[in-house]
Protein backbone atom coordinates (compact mmCIF):
# COMPACT_ATOMS: atom_id res chain seq x y z
CA UNK A 1 0.00 0.00 0.00
CA UNK A 2 1.51 3.36 -1.00
CA UNK A 3 2.52 5.73 1.76
CA UNK A 4 2.25 9.44 1.09
CA UNK A 5 5.66 11.09 1.34
CA UNK A 6 7.08 14.55 1.02
CA UNK A 7 10.04 15.53 -1.18
CA UNK A 8 12.30 16.44 1.75
CA UNK A 9 11.95 15.64 5.43
CA UNK A 10 12.31 18.00 8.34
CA UNK A 11 15.93 18.69 9.07
CA UNK A 12 16.98 17.59 5.60
CA UNK A 13 18.83 20.12 3.47
CA UNK A 14 16.86 21.61 0.61
CA UNK A 15 17.34 19.78 -2.66
CA UNK A 16 17.28 20.93 -6.23
CA UNK A 17 14.12 19.45 -7.66
CA UNK A 18 13.90 18.25 -11.23
CA UNK A 19 10.11 18.48 -11.06
CA UNK A 20 8.05 21.29 -9.53
CA UNK A 21 7.82 21.07 -5.73
CA UNK A 22 4.02 20.89 -5.87
CA UNK A 23 4.14 17.74 -8.01
CA UNK A 24 6.73 16.11 -5.74
CA UNK A 25 4.73 16.93 -2.62
CA UNK A 26 1.75 14.97 -3.93
CA UNK A 27 3.81 11.94 -5.01
CA UNK A 28 2.96 8.67 -3.34
CA UNK A 29 5.77 6.29 -2.54
CA UNK A 30 5.67 2.76 -1.10
CA UNK A 31 8.20 3.74 1.57
CA UNK A 32 8.15 5.72 4.79
CA UNK A 33 8.72 9.47 4.74
CA UNK A 34 12.42 10.34 4.45
CA UNK A 35 12.25 12.32 7.70
CA UNK A 36 11.09 9.13 9.46
CA UNK A 37 13.95 6.99 8.15
CA UNK A 38 15.81 5.48 11.12
CA UNK A 39 19.22 5.47 9.40
CA UNK A 40 18.80 9.14 8.47
CA UNK A 41 17.61 10.08 11.97
CA UNK A 42 20.69 8.37 13.42
CA UNK A 43 22.96 10.15 10.91
CA UNK A 44 21.38 13.53 11.71
CA UNK A 45 21.83 12.93 15.45
CA UNK A 46 25.43 11.78 14.91
CA UNK A 47 26.17 14.90 12.88
CA UNK A 48 24.57 17.14 15.54
CA UNK A 49 26.92 15.61 18.12
CA UNK A 50 30.08 15.29 16.02
CA UNK A 51 30.11 18.84 14.68
CA UNK A 52 30.98 19.98 18.21
CA UNK A 53 33.83 17.49 18.58
CA UNK A 54 35.33 18.06 15.10
CA UNK A 55 36.61 21.55 15.96
CA UNK A 56 38.59 20.24 18.92
CA UNK A 57 39.91 17.29 16.96
CA UNK A 58 41.06 19.52 14.09
CA UNK A 59 42.81 21.80 16.57
CA UNK A 60 44.84 18.75 17.62
CA UNK A 61 45.47 17.63 14.03
CA UNK A 62 43.11 14.66 14.18
CA UNK A 63 40.31 13.33 12.02
CA UNK A 64 37.27 11.62 13.52
CA UNK A 65 38.55 8.23 12.35
CA UNK A 66 42.01 8.80 13.85
CA UNK A 67 40.39 9.80 17.13
CA UNK A 68 38.20 6.66 17.13
CA UNK A 69 41.30 4.52 16.71
CA UNK A 70 43.24 6.31 19.44
CA UNK A 71 40.26 6.12 21.81
CA UNK A 72 39.82 2.40 21.12
CA UNK A 73 43.54 1.79 21.67
CA UNK A 74 43.64 3.86 24.86
CA UNK A 75 41.25 1.41 26.52
CA UNK A 76 43.40 -1.70 25.86
CA UNK A 77 47.02 -2.83 25.86
CA UNK A 78 47.13 -4.11 22.26
CA UNK A 79 44.77 -5.44 19.60
CA UNK A 80 44.93 -7.24 16.27
CA UNK A 81 44.36 -4.97 13.28
CA UNK A 82 41.28 -6.90 12.10
CA UNK A 83 39.69 -6.63 15.53
CA UNK A 84 40.51 -2.92 15.68
CA UNK A 85 38.75 -2.45 12.33
CA UNK A 86 35.63 -4.10 13.77
CA UNK A 87 35.67 -2.18 17.05
CA UNK A 88 36.30 1.20 15.37
CA UNK A 89 33.85 0.51 12.50
CA UNK A 90 36.39 1.13 9.78
CA UNK A 91 37.05 -0.74 6.56
CA UNK A 92 40.42 -2.43 6.18
CA UNK A 93 41.84 -0.16 3.44
CA UNK A 94 40.88 2.99 5.38
CA UNK A 95 42.30 1.57 8.58
CA UNK A 96 45.60 0.70 6.89
CA UNK A 97 46.04 4.28 5.67
CA UNK A 98 45.06 5.76 9.05
CA UNK A 99 47.39 3.42 10.96
CA UNK A 100 50.26 4.35 8.64
CA UNK A 101 49.62 8.05 9.34
CA UNK A 102 49.32 7.53 13.11
CA UNK A 103 52.50 5.43 13.14
CA UNK A 104 54.43 8.11 11.20
CA UNK A 105 53.31 10.65 13.81
CA UNK A 106 54.49 8.32 16.60
CA UNK A 107 51.00 7.99 18.09
CA UNK A 108 50.78 4.21 17.75
CA UNK A 109 53.12 1.25 17.60
CA UNK A 110 52.72 -1.76 15.29
CA UNK A 111 54.29 -5.17 15.32
CA UNK A 112 53.68 -8.54 13.69
CA UNK A 113 52.40 -11.62 15.46
CA UNK A 114 55.44 -13.87 15.87
CA UNK A 115 53.52 -17.02 14.86
CA UNK A 116 51.91 -15.40 11.79
CA UNK A 117 53.71 -12.44 10.25
CA UNK A 118 50.64 -11.54 8.16
CA UNK A 119 48.76 -10.55 11.31
CA UNK A 120 49.48 -7.22 12.93
CA UNK A 121 49.16 -5.99 16.51
CA UNK A 122 48.58 -2.32 17.29
CA UNK A 123 48.96 -0.38 20.54
CA UNK A 124 48.90 3.26 21.49
CA UNK A 125 52.26 4.90 22.21
CA UNK A 126 53.17 7.19 25.08
CA UNK A 127 52.88 10.11 22.64
CA UNK A 128 49.40 8.90 21.66
CA UNK A 129 48.35 8.73 25.31
CA UNK A 130 49.67 12.28 25.80
CA UNK A 131 47.54 13.43 22.88
CA UNK A 132 44.47 11.76 24.43
CA UNK A 133 45.21 13.65 27.65
CA UNK A 134 45.52 16.92 25.68
CA UNK A 135 42.19 16.42 23.89
CA UNK A 136 40.33 15.08 26.94
CA UNK A 137 39.50 18.43 28.63
CA UNK A 138 37.76 19.88 25.57
CA UNK A 139 36.07 16.54 24.86
CA UNK A 140 34.77 16.31 28.41
CA UNK A 141 33.60 19.94 28.28
CA UNK A 142 31.59 19.13 25.15
CA UNK A 143 30.10 16.06 26.86
CA UNK A 144 29.21 18.21 29.89
CA UNK A 145 27.42 20.76 27.69
CA UNK A 146 25.54 18.04 25.80
CA UNK A 147 24.53 16.52 29.15
CA UNK A 148 23.43 19.92 30.46
CA UNK A 149 21.32 20.63 27.37
CA UNK A 150 19.82 17.18 26.86
CA UNK A 151 19.73 16.01 30.48
CA UNK A 152 21.76 13.35 32.26
CA UNK A 153 18.81 10.97 32.65
CA UNK A 154 17.73 11.33 29.03
CA UNK A 155 21.31 10.83 27.83
CA UNK A 156 21.66 7.69 29.97
CA UNK A 157 18.32 6.42 28.63
CA UNK A 158 19.45 7.17 25.06
CA UNK A 159 22.65 5.16 25.57
CA UNK A 160 20.55 2.31 26.97
CA UNK A 161 18.04 2.46 24.10
CA UNK A 162 20.77 2.54 21.46
CA UNK A 163 22.48 -0.44 23.11
CA UNK A 164 19.15 -2.30 23.19
CA UNK A 165 18.51 -1.48 19.51
CA UNK A 166 21.95 -2.75 18.56
CA UNK A 167 21.48 -5.95 20.59
CA UNK A 168 18.01 -6.60 19.15
CA UNK A 169 19.34 -6.35 15.59
CA UNK A 170 22.49 -8.41 16.18
CA UNK A 171 20.95 -11.70 15.02
CA UNK A 172 18.43 -10.26 12.55
CA UNK A 173 18.97 -11.88 9.14
CA UNK A 174 20.44 -9.53 6.57
CA UNK A 175 18.43 -8.97 3.39
CA UNK A 176 19.83 -11.09 0.59
CA UNK A 177 22.05 -13.09 2.94
CA UNK A 178 22.96 -16.39 1.36
CA UNK A 179 22.45 -15.16 -2.21
CA UNK A 180 25.36 -15.58 -4.58
CA UNK A 181 25.10 -12.49 -6.74
CA UNK A 182 28.83 -12.41 -7.38
CA UNK A 183 28.91 -15.81 -9.02
CA UNK A 184 30.94 -17.33 -6.19
CA UNK A 185 30.12 -21.02 -5.83
CA UNK A 186 31.40 -21.25 -2.27
CA UNK A 187 28.87 -21.45 0.61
Amino acid sequence: MPVKTKAAGRGAPPRKAAAPAAAAAGREMPIRDFSRSLPMALLRAREAVMRHFRISLRAHGLTEQQWRILRALSAIDAIEVTELARSAYLLGPSLSRILRDLEQRGLIERRSVKTDLRRGIVSISAKGLSLIEAVAPSSEAIYAEITRRYGAERLAALHEMLGALEASLADMPLPGAGRRDDGDASP
